[in-house]
C-alpha cells in the first residue's frame, strides 16, 4: 500500500483537522477531501489549504475514501471511526479514542475483521523530551522505577484566544469535555513509560470559576502492574503553562520539562546530573509530523501503529476509570481490553 495513492478524508476542520490536512500536504499527499458541518471552517480550508471539502457526509463516503481522520469532539469520534471503519477506511482518531468505554468493542471488532490500520493521536509520544525519558528508563537509567509524578495545567480560556471557551467542547459535558479527557496525553504517557495500570483512584471536580460544566481539575493515583506509583495532575487553571514529568527509580531520577526544552538526568553511580536539550529549531509541530509520517508508514505496513484503537481503548479505560473514581470516592480495578 502506497500511502500518497491513497484517498484520505478528514472528518472535522477545526484547529486539529487543519493542522493534519497541512502536515499530509506538506507529506505530499494529494488526495484529500475534508467534511465540516459548519461552513466557516469549510471556508477555512479551501481558501488556505486548497482542498476540496464536502457538507454532507454520505457524499463524502461516496467518494470511496481509503483513509479517514477523525477530528472532531471527542463524543463523536467512535459513532463516525465506526461509519469509516464499515467503509473500509483505516482510520486515525485524535485523542481520546472516546468519552466513555460504550461502543468501543463494536469499533475494535469491525477494525479488526477488516484488518485496518488505526493509530490514536497522542503526539507527546513523538516529543523529543519524552522519547528521551523513555530511553533513558528502557536503558536503566535509574534502575528500578518506583514512582512517576506527571503535570500539566494551562488556563482554558488560553486555549483558543480567538474563541469564546464556553462554547468549546472542553467545557461542555455532552461533547466529551473536561481535563481528564482533555489531558490524557499524561496519562498515556505515563502508562508508555511505566506498562499496564491495575488500580486508579482520582479526585476531580470543577474547582474555579471558568464557566464550564466539566472538570477543570484532577489529581489521580495509579498503580502500575509493575508495582510503581503515579501521580497525574491535570488542570485548566494554571495561567502560566506548565507540563513536567519526573520519574523516581532507586538508580536516579529523571526530570522533564516541556517549558524549558530539555531532560534532567541525575545518575546515583556518578552523583551528577546530565542535561539532554531538544534538537536545534525544534518546534512544536514536529510532533504532529513525526506522527502523521508514523502513520503512514503504518498504512504501507513498514511500521506497527505505536497506539492502534485497542491500546487506546486501554488508555481510555484509565480516564473513564478516573472520573468513576472523583464521582464515586471508589477506588477503582481495571479488567483491560484485549
Amino acid at each position: 500500500m502506497r500511502p500518497e495513492r491513497l484517498r484520505f478524508l478528514v472528518i472535522g476542520c477545526g484547529s486539529i483537522g487543519e493542522r493534519h490536512i497541512s502536515n499530509l500536504i506538506a507529506l505530499n499527499m494529494e488526495d484529500i477531501l475534508a467534511f465540516d458541518v459548519r461552513s466557516d471552517r469549510r471556508g477555512e480550508v479551501e481558501s488556505r489549504l486548497g482542498i476540496t471539502t464536502l457538507d454532507n457526509l454520505e457524499d463524502a463516503w461516496g467518494r470511496r475514501p481509503d483513509v479517514a481522520l477523525i477530528t472532531v469532539p471527542t463524543s463523536l469520534h467512535v459513532p463516525l471511526a465506526l461509519q469509516a471503519a464499515e467503509h473500509g477506511c483505516h482510520l486515525f482518531i485524535e485523542k481520546p479514542l472516546s468519552d466513555r468505554l460504550e461502543g468501543v468493542d463494536v469499533l475494535l471488532e469491525a477494525v479488526r475483521e477488516r484488518n485496518l490500520v488505526t493509530l490514536v493521536g497522542c503526539n507527546m509520544r513523538f516529543h523529543p523530551g519524552l522519547m528521551q525519558v523513555k530511553a533513558l528508563i528502557e536503558g536503566g537509567a535509574v534502575g528500578h522505577v518506583i514512582a512517576a509524578r506527571v503535570e500539566v495545567g494551562q488556563y482554558l480560556p488560553d486555549w483558543h484566544p480567538l474563541e469564546d471557551y464556553r462554547h468549546a467542547y472542553s467545557a461542555q459535558q455532552d461533547l466529551g469535555g473536561g481535563v481528564i479527557l482533555d489531558a490524557i496525553h499524561e496519562i498515556d504517557y505515563v502508562r508508555w513509560m511505566l506498562g499496564e495500570v491495575e488500580t486508579v483512584a482520582c479526585f476531580a471536580g470543577k474547582l474555579s470559576h471558568l464557566e464550564i460544566e466539566t472538570e477543570d481539575t484532577a489529581a489521580i493515583l495509579l498503580r502500575f502492574v509493575s508495582g510503581a506509583i503515579g501521580e497525574v495532575h491535570m488542570d485548566y487553571v494554571q495561567r502560566a503553562y506548565s507540563r513536567t514529568c519526573q520519574i523516581i527509580g532507586d538508580e536516579g531520577t529523571i526530570r522533564w520539562n516541556y517549558t524549558i526544552d530539555e531532560v534532567q538526568w541525575y545518575s546515583a553511580a556518578t552523583r551528577e546530573w546530565q542535561v539532554f536539550k531538544n534538537p536545534s529549531g525544534w518546534e512544536p509541530n514536529q510532533m504532529y509530523l513525526d506522527e502523521m509520517q508514523h502513520f503512514l508508514r503504518c498504512l504501507a505496513r513498514e511500521e506497527k501503529p505505536t497506539l492502534d484503537v485497542s491500546e487506546g481503548a486501554r488508555v481510555l479505560e484509565v480516564a473513564v476509570a478516573a472520573k468513576a473514581s472523583a464521582k464515586t470516592g471508589q477506588l477503582m480495578a481495571l479488567r483491560g481490553y484485549r
